[in-house]
């Protein structure tokens, strides 16, 4: 995967410190919802079980750079 600056910079944040790389590669491929942002950045959020929270993950335009990622306490599923 690659990744942004951002999201480097924000990863060493104790609350974002546990979000593993796998959980990040899942959301990217399994997302239960997808969202393109007005910018061209896209949204994808996933249920991670072992934590049961749902995760979002915003990538840039070429959809495979990760610019952030943190659990989502506002996401409903449908």
């Amino acid at each position: 995967m690659k990744y942004t600056q951002y999201f480097l910079y924000t990863r060493q944040r104790p609350d974002r410190a546990c979000i593993k790389d796998e959980w990040i590669a899942f959301t990217i491929k399994n997302p239960l919802h997808i969202e393109k942002q007005s910018d061209g950045r896209i949204r994808k959020w996933a249920k991670i079980e072992a934590e049961e929270k749902y995760l979002r993950v915003i990538l840039l335009e070429d959809e495979e750079t990760v610019h952030n990622a943190f659990f989502d306490r506002n996401f409903k599923d449908e």
